[in-house]
Order: C-alpha cells, then sequence, then structure tokens
C-alpha cells in the first residue's frame, strides 16, 4: 500500500469544504454530523466497490465495452448524414497516407448525446432507468434522512439533466420545502447527465485510463457530497422531508412515444451544447485579445487560462495534484466554473499525456464531472420557473446561492479519490 503527503492533503481539503459551507450555513447550530461521516463513508465505499474488490476490473471494463458501442452505434448515424465528416471514409489524404478521419465535435459528439439523450428515454419506458433510479432513491432515503420525492429526484440527477430531473417529481414540486428545493438544485449541477456522461468518456478516452467508468462514478458518488454541503448550508427544518409514492412520474405513451421524445429532448441538449461552447470560445478568444494589451506575466502573455491557472491552482494543489502541475489543473477548474463543464472536458482532454500524470488527470475527471457553471445557472432557473412559475421569485436567489455548493462537491469527490491510496486505481 502507498499513502503520501499528497493523500493526506486531500483530507484536509475535505475538512475546509465543509468548513466552507458551515461558514456559509443559514442555521450554524444544526451541524449535520452524523450525515457529515455517512456521505463520506459512501463516498469512499462506493469508490472501492468499483475500483478495489476483486471482479470489479470487470465491470468497469463492461462500462467502457458499453461505452464504445454507444459511441460507435452514434458514428454510424453521424456517417450515414454527414458521411466523411462524421468519422466515415476520407474522399482526400488528410495529413498523411493512412492518417485517421479527424475527430470533429459537432459531427462525432452532439449525435451521441442525441442517441443517449433516446435511449435513455426508452430504458424509462422499459422500466428499467426508473427501477435504477428508484433504488438510488429509497438508498438516499433511508440513509441520508431525504423525503421520498427530492430522494428520488436526487436519484435521477445522477442519469437525467437537471432541467428533467424535476420532471419526474412534477406533481410534488410545489411541496417542496425551501430545503428540499435547494438540495435538488445542489445535486443538480453536482452532478452530468446520461447524455452528457458518455460524450465526456469519449473524450478522455484516449488520454485516461478507464474513462467511463471513472466518469460513472463521479456522478454517483458526487451526489452524496451535494446532499451533504446542500443539508449544511440550508439545513432542513422539518424531521422528514415530502412523501411520495411513485405513483407521479414521468410517462411515455409507447416506446416509439419514447424516443421521440428522447430525441426532440436530446436535440434541446445538443444545441444548447453546441450554442453555448460557440459562444463562450468567442468569449474567451475576445477577452484573450483584450488581456494581450496587459504587461507579460513571468514572460507569458495574459490570458483568462493563465490567469484561472492561478487563482484556481491552490484548490488544485489542495485537492491532491502536485503543486507542479496545479497551475495547469486550475486552468482546467476555472474553465469549468466560468465556461463550461464541456470545454473543461475538452482542454483535458487536449492536454498531452506527458505533460500532465494519470493520477492528475483522473482527480481533475472527478474535480470538474459536474454542471455547475454560470451557464447551468441560467439554463436551471429558466427550467424550474417553467414547472413552478409560482415559486419563481424563490428559485432565481436559490440557484444562484446553489452554484458554490454545486463546484465544491466535486471538488469534496475530487478529494475523496485523491485521499484514497493509489494502487486501488492502478488494476
Amino acid at each position: 500500500m502507498t499513502y503520501s503527503l499528497e493523500n493526506a492533503r486531500s483530507l484536509l481539503a475535505i475538512a475546509l469544504i465543509v468548513l466552507v459551507a458551515w461558514l456559509l450555513s443559514e442555521d450554524k447550530r444544526r451541524f449535520p454530523f452524523l450525515l457529515t461521516l455517512g456521505a463520506l463513508a459512501v463516498q469512499a465505499g462506493l469508490v472501492l466497490l468499483l475500483f478495489a474488490i476483486p471482479n470489479s476490473q470487470a465491470v468497469l471494463t463492461g462500462v467502457a465495452a458499453a461505452v464504445d458501442g454507444l459511441a460507435g452505434a452514434a458514428d454510424k448515424g453521424a456517417q450515414f448524414v454527414f458521411g466523411f465528416l462524421g468519422g466515415g471514409d476520407q474522399p482526400y489524404l488528410t495529413q498523411a497516407e493512412g492518417a485517421s478521419a479527424p475527430f470533429i465535435f459537432g459531427f462525432r459528439v452532439l449525435p451521441l448525446i442525441l442517441v443517449i439523450s433516446a435511449l435513455s428515454a426508452l430504458l424509462w419506458h422499459w422500466r428499467i432507468l426508473r427501477w435504477i433510479t428508484r433504488g438510488f432513491g429509497f438508498l438516499f432515503e433511508k440513509t441520508m434522512n431525504l423525503g421520498g420525492a427530492s430522494a428520488l429526484a436526487v436519484a435521477a440527477n445522477i442519469f437525467m439533466g437537471m432541467v428533467e430531473s424535476p420532471i419526474v417529481i412534477r406533481a410534488y414540486l410545489d411541496r417542496l420545502s425551501r430545503a428540499e428545493l435547494f438540495l435538488m438544485m445542489v445535486v443538480g449541477l453536482a452532478t452530468v447527465a446520461g447524455s452528457t456522461m458518455v460524450a465526456y468518456a469519449v473524450i478522455l478516452g484516449p488520454v485516461l485510463t478507464n474513462a467511463a467508468g471513472h466518469v460513472l462514478v463521479a456522478s454517483i458518488i458526487s451526489a452524496p457530497a451535494g446532499i451533504l454541503l446542500a443539508r449544511i448550508m440550508i439545513p432542513e427544518t422539518h424531521k422528514a422531508g415530502t412523501a411520495y409514492d411513485y405513483a407521479a412520474e414521468l410517462r411515455y405513451e409507447s416506446s416509439m412515444d419514447a424516443v421521440t421524445r428522447g430525441v426532440q429532448d436530446g436535440v434541446m441538449v445538443a444545441v444548447n451544447v453546441a450554442a453555448f461552447i460557440i459562444v463562450f470560445v468567442a468569449f474567451v478568444w475576445i477577452a484573450n485579445n483584450l488581456l494581450a494589451l496587459a504587461p507579460p506575466i513571468d514572460g507569458e502573455p495574459v490570458t483568462l487560462q493563465l490567469l484561472f491557472g492561478y487563482v484556481f491552482a491552490p484548490a488544485a494543489w489542495l485537492i491532491g495534484v502536485p503543486w507542479s502541475e496545479a497551475h495547469a489543473a486550475g486552468n482546467i477548474l476555472g474553465v469549468k466554473l466560468f465556461l463550461t463543464e464541456f470545454i473543461a472536458f475538452i482542454e483535458l482532454g487536449a492536454i498531452p499525456a506527458a505533460e500532465m500524470s494519470e493520477r492528475t488527470r483522473m482527480i481533475m475527471t472527478y474535480a470538474i464531472c459536474g454542471f455547475a457553471n454560470v451557464a447551468s445557472v441560467g439554463i436551471m432557473t429558466g427550467g424550474m420557473t417553467v414547472l413552478m412559475p409560482e415559486r419563481r421569485a424563490e428559485i432565481m436567489p436559490l440557484a444562484w446561492k446553489a452554484l458554490l455548493p454545486g463546484f465544491m462537491a466535486t471538488l469534496m469527490t475530487a478529494a475523496v479519490v485523491a485521499a484514497l491510496p493509489q494502487h486501488v486505481f492502478a488494476r
């Protein structure tokens, strides 16, 4: 067993994250000690369950094979529509004879979002995803003292989007307490949707071993962290939350209806992803051109990425990244928070293997695997105000308040992973 100061430093990061949440708490006298221990135990336990126990590698290999299969299926559909732009046979030599097809984000990743969205809707209609979600909901309800409605919404956030998951409990939204509403927002920002989860794994696949397994585990174990930080910041005043009888659910009329609506939802997600990436990349270009007028720092031109690196390097170092790589990791954290996690994953995947260690890349995968960014707050408030127009005045301030704990939840998840001995993942 190998254990170092880098592992131990991550424990300090966990304590500091909990401390910050407590300092921002609306009721500092109601600190959930048992929930804190339970959430950390659940996170560490799930990581060990999926990486350390015998035969766990077979599960991860299966997840990776499933992701590869879905990506291949999406490529076939994209190639039928877009031809060689979707990765098919190239009509010309790109660089040298025998060179592989270029990876064009718009024609390779966005179609994958459509396929996963339609498949998720179909699996929900066939009750497969519904029962998996119910299982996680029951677990959260019994182990973390959540009401049935909020527990199911939290579980749905692991596999669905932060706007889609409230639809699962739409009939109960007006009965959620302020603390339950805030908790649902925080967990929504701390996790990612299944439609984008697979896309992240495809982006990181060439540079990170078991990328699909890490992305899946990251979304699952960030949920307990989100629950904990939300409960610290806005404690529940009632002993038990909103009850849920599992009668009011997201429903489809038929398998074809599920596929149709899944494709329609996927189109909205894909268009939003493409639109935000176009806009924010353009904004970064504009900002970097303006910052180029400033004097260089240590001989390097001033850019947003350089500034993000300096600001967030201490946070990256605290969660377990070596200081020699903290600046590059801090840049990724800043991009994730102020731009989008998609751009952060693209930039993480673009860093050559020789310039970032496998351990640091793994830690950063957990640290950025969540929707907590400025753009997502707008998406979340827009979706929730449509579902709950009468609570608009309550939703708007809570959404911005949820951004910080949502971001800290993924940092906490990364710190838990970094605190574990490295040999757990070296299989």
